[in-house]
């Protein structure tokens, strides 16, 4: 099928943050975005809402980050954060562009840490985070643009008759995950290059049904702070601040990370590890589930949704799993158990080569 706008906006507006009349929103993206915001924005004032369209030029967050004098780039202004405040719900769209090479990490993560609290998920409890594909998105994933498009529509279900309801059946899908993973204390992740045990003891676990994330489907917590031990080798590669960073293997010492190698993007890897003292501990573990999403594209809203793959997120934890790691960073990192992987529920095997063997799978 070929992507559909108006159908991505319905959805959102209706699905994604079930919007209500008066309801003032935040409509966040990039010019390159332009034909789904002018779709959502349609979409929010046939709906009773009051949009508010917040428009930004291709790589605007990387000048800040560049030219910024010190003082704006390490703090927020207090207006800012009262404006971010006045929102009901937000949605902000994703368009991805060529990363900027010349960009200092240090400065980078700076500014993430003084923007972290007007993120849209500390000030609403309705936000979501989408995708509108871009020419540079698809030459990133490998495809040629209509195919990206494709790719982007099948990810989200938009070639489904009805997207709302398949994405019901992932969220009873992933409760079924969710009953048995409630249950377990030790979490083993075992690979080529990983040995990795953590606690999730007492910690609830998110079904993630798209509507914070669109597209979704994976399931996550916030491991216990201090019980990561072992070591993990991500093989999928993943952005962080626009920068491709691939190979990375973290090792685990009671939780925090002691020792960090990667095959490309060390000095991205070291400034983010050394952006607080909370971003070398972790803040999520998730599991993907997506099983319209086959294969890595370069961007992580959809390659840690990958049916098959697991993924830890250092930095930032998410306080309604009882997570209370805190961090301007969170980087989600992936694991592809297809190859050969396995995942351990208290000496249980979970998942082995990708696929649950206590749930039957869709």
């Amino acid at each position: 099928m070929t992507y559909d706008a108006e159908r991505h906006a319905i959805l959102l507006a209706e699905y994604c943050i079930a919007v209500q009349p008066g309801d003032r929103v935040l409509v966040a993206a990039s010019t390159l975005a332009l034909p789904l915001v002018e779709a959502l924005h349609r979409t929010l004032l046939q709906r009773g809402a009051r949009p508010v369209v917040r428009l930004s030029y291709p790589n605007q967050m990387e000048d800040a980050q560049r030219y910024a004098s010190d003082d704006v780039l390490d703090t927020l202004h207090p207006s800012d954060l009262e404006d971010a405040r006045a929102f009901d719900a937000s949605i902000r769209i994703l368009t991805p562009t060529a990363p900027d090479l010349d960009l200092d990490p240090q400065r980078a993560a700076r500014h993430r840490a003084s923007l972290a609290p007007i993120s849209p998920s500390r000030l609403h409890s309705r936000w979501n985070l989408t995708l509108y594909p871009t020419e540079y998105g698809a030459q990133a994933a490998g495809m040629t643009l209509p195919d990206y498009e494709a790719f982007v529509a099948k990810a989200m279900f938009l070639d489904a008759p009805d997207p709302v309801a398949k994405w019901g059946e992932v969220r009873a899908f992933q409760a079924q995950l969710i009953e048995r993973l409630s249950r377990a204390d030790e979490v083993r992740l075992a690979a080529a290059g990983t040995d990795l045990c953590l606690s999730v003891r007492g910690r609830s676990w998110s079904n993630s049904d798209a509507k914070r994330n669109m597209p979704s489907g994976e399931v996550f917590t916030a491991p216990l702070e201090t019980s990561a031990n072992g070591t993990i080798t991500f093989d999928l590669p993943t952005l962080y601040g626009g920068s491709v960073v691939r190979g990375i293997t973290l090792t685990f010492q009671d939780g925090e990370v002691v020792d960090a190698t990667a095959e490309e993007g060390q000095d991205i890897l070291n400034a983010a590890l050394q952006t607080d003292q909370g971003a070398r501990f972790l803040g999520e573990l998730g599991i993907g589930t997506n099983v319209g999403i086959q294969h890595p594209s370069m961007n992580i809203l959809f390659d840690e949704k990958i049916g098959g793959t697991v993924h830890l997120a250092v930095g930032q934890a998410y306080v309604e799993n009882g997570g209370t790691n805190t961090s301007a960073v969170h980087w989600d990192m992936i694991l592809d158990l297809r190859r050969g992987g396995r995942m351990q529920l208290d000496g249980e095997d979970f998942q082995v080569d990708g696929r649950f063997v206590e749930t039957t799978a869709r």
